[in-house]
């Protein structure tokens, strides 16, 4: 397990947990809220790796819970291929720029999301539209995936504006996102950028990854998840501000 001192383990802990309420209230940002943080007290690399278990098993936790499972891959199987092969090639990034260049990246990355989700009308995007749009939105998501650790840029507005019914599209996003770190997890191992010690430093993130959930979900029956999902994108947007500016100093 890598040298990691009590407080840093502690800030660990209490990000994977905090990211789980995130997820449990709002159905998402468990990765992206783990790689902001994360990001902000490690290399955007060491974040990643430590994200991979978390996210895999809180993802297929939501991905098997809806019902249309095959109907949503045949729908989609050209994004998630795509969204593998940009992950893999993005990693290159990830696993060799600077410290500096990945961070101003996933700070940028983070400021887009956030904007663009308090700020921009919905979408709809047209069926006849989907066998080209979903390959290209897969492979630009696969690189951003790759070159921060963040998946939601493009995917979430795009698979949001394809007017699924409300659990096929959170079994949607779950599929994107299992996908997602399936990749990056390859992209990674195959950079030789994800020691074991890191993959169980990131086993011990599961249990309060998971606390998390249990607790966001007890939370969304008392507060309003509208309220809550604006606070969570403000965060982000100013966390990702502090994250561009550090990187370029």
């Amino acid at each position: 397990m890598p040298d990691h001192s009590l407080p840093l383990i502690a800030a660990i802990i209490t990000t994977f947990f905090a990211a789980g309420i995130v997820k449990g209230v709002t159905g998402m940002g468990l990765p992206t809220v783990a790689m902001g943080v994360l990001g902000s007290l490690l290399s955007p690399l060491a974040a990643a790796a430590l994200l991979l278990v978390p996210s895999f098993l809180t993802n297929v936790w939501q991905l098997l819970a809806g019902p249309k499972f095959g109907v949503l891959i045949h729908r989609l199987w050209s994004m998630m291929l795509t969204i593998i092969i940009g992950t893999v090639i993005g990693s290159m990034m990830l696993t060799g720029g600077t410290t500096a260049l990945t961070t101003v990246c996933l700070g940028i990355v983070l400021i887009i999301y956030a904007a663009y989700t308090l700020l921009a009308k919905p979408l709809n995007v047209s069926p006849r539209w989907e066998p080209w749009l979903s390959p290209m939105v897969g492979l630009v998501t696969g690189l951003v995936t790759g070159a921060t650790g963040v998946f939601v840029i493009p995917a979430v507005p795009y698979i949001q504006s394809l007017d699924l019914q409300r659990d096929d599209l959170v079994q949607a996003l779950g599929l994107s996102f299992t996908v997602s770190t399936i990749a990056l997890a390859i992209g990674l191992f195959w950079h030789g950028a994800s020691p074991l010690g890191n993959l169980l430093t990131s086993t011990l993130g599961v249990i309060p990854a998971l606390l998390g959930m249990a607790t966001g979900r007890l939370i969304r029956t008392r507060i309003s998840p509208l309220l809550f999902r604006r606070l969570f994108l403000i965060f982000l947007l100013l966390l990702g501000f502090e994250m561009a500016f550090r990187g370029l100093r």
